[in-house]
């Protein structure tokens, strides 16, 4: 009697502890798809994102855009562009993509480098509200290109992935 007590305490022990270690990797196996969906969902919207800025330069520098500038209202000596219904569209995106990219990433570093980045971006376009795009100095350019560096480095860091060295022509 106290042989089958006993086996049917071990037997009922094997079957908790089993439930409670299927319970435990189902739990493991959930949080790491739930980060891969998350880190795939990041990457899609900084995609979309450094896309949208892409396109908002490239429209910037079309010889046929329409782009007006007016004194920032809180920061002094900045401009800030204004687009023709043309343009209206691009400028449209890069602020959908910079909102996106603003609620899905969780580190400060990263969120501050996408501001850096589009304010960089606004900078060329007040610029070629003055001047031809052929005209726009190249000290722009290259603060715009370093912060979209700076960008990606930092979504990559965030990714997980190995930050990439800055190129001298980039």
């Amino acid at each position: 009697m106290t042989v089958s007590i006993i086996t049917g305490l071990v037997a009922l022990v094997g079957v908790a502890l089993g439930g409670w270690l299927s319970l435990r990797n189902q739990d493991r196996a959930w949080q790491r798809e739930h980060q891969r969906q998350w880190r795939d969902i990041r990457l899609t919207v900084c995609n979309d994102f450094l896309a949208a800025n892409r396109r908002y330069v490239a429209y910037v520098l079309d010889p046929r855009a329409s782009i007006t500038a007016l004194p920032h209202p809180r920061e002094p000596g900045h401009l800030m562009p204004f687009f023709d219904e043309m343009g209206r569209p691009y400028k449209e995106a890069l602020e959908t993509g910079f909102t996106a990219m603003r609620l899905v990433m969780e580190r400060p570093e990263t969120v501050r480098c996408g501001v850096i980045l589009v304010n960089s971006s606004r900078r060329v376009a007040a610029s070629r509200a003055t001047l031809s795009e052929a005209d726009i100095p190249s000290e722009a350019f290259e603060n715009l290109w370093g912060a979209e560096q700076d960008f990606i480095n930092a979504v990559r860091s965030e990714l997980g992935l190995v930050t990439m060295p800055r190129s001298p022509s980039a």
